[in-house]
């Protein structure tokens, strides 16, 4: 008897070492939306454009040769991604609208022993999940450039989504363009070569692209009232 519960003990215990030795995965993401904010997550919903690291965090691969097969795809097209990446761990920038999917095949070989991370892994435990939304750009008609820091930047209004191309142009009534910029977080300040521009109706030409393929073009005149008062308003003008 006590022969037996020492084999038994013994096999358990070699059954056990060997299950910690079996190489694993645990793949995690990091999402940074486009105002600079990280996030790490399996299921991110944002704006695009969506920077995005991966990383297969391997454990117990020891003498094992590993395989790594990132697989990225869209809703229903598990079978047909749009992109594969072999590397252990990869960056992608996400700049078209819809629900992304991302899994990691994870193939580990040590003579004829094969432990394998694939679709039957990927079924139990779920894909990791990227939702950008569709695309908002609207330009304000004023601003008040006076500095008390409020709406003193004309600016595309606060709410803007997925906006992965932008440019925008100030022109002054006789046709000369005095600002443009490309980031959409940005803005004009109402000065032309360092100094102020005289309070009155300027002309905006804005070019953009979202992420769902909307290409807008905007032209809209600009109020600049540099002594309007606005102690009790916030916001961009309507």
């Amino acid at each position: 008897m006590k022969k037996f519960t020492f084999l038994f003990t013994l096999i358990a215990f070699t059954l056990t070492a060997w299950a910690d030795e079996i190489p694993t995965i645990s793949p995690s993401a990091v999402f940074t939306d486009p105002e600079g904010n990280e996030e790490t997550s399996t299921d991110f919903s944002g704006s695009a454009p969506v920077q995005a690291h991966f990383s297969a965090n391997p454990e117990n691969v020891g003498a094992y040769e590993a395989h790594y097969e990132w697989r990225f795809y869209t809703q229903g097209n598990e079978d047909a991604p749009y992109l594969v990446r072999y590397d252990q761990n990869t960056d992608y920038t996400f700049t078209s609208s819809g629900t992304h999917l991302v899994v990691c095949y994870a193939t580990f070989t040590l003579g004829t022993d094969t432990v394998a991370y694939t679709r039957e892994y990927w079924n139990e435990t779920g894909p990791i999940r990227l939702v950008i939304s569709e695309s908002k750009l609207e330009m304000p008609n004023a601003f008040s450039p006076n500095g008390d820091g409020i709406n003193d930047i004309y600016k595309p209004k606060s709410g803007y989504k997925s906006i992965t191309e932008f440019h925008a142009y100030i022109f002054n009534r006789w046709g000369q363009k005095l600002y443009e910029w490309t980031d959409p977080s940005t803005g004009w300040d109402g000065k032309n070569n360092g100094k102020d521009v005289k309070q009155g109706v300027y002309f905006c030409l804005v070019k953009a692209k979202g992420a769902d393929g909307k290409i807008y073009n905007i032209k809209k005149d600009v109020n600049l009232l540099r002594g309007y008062d606005e102690t009790t308003t916030s916001g961009n003008q309507e």
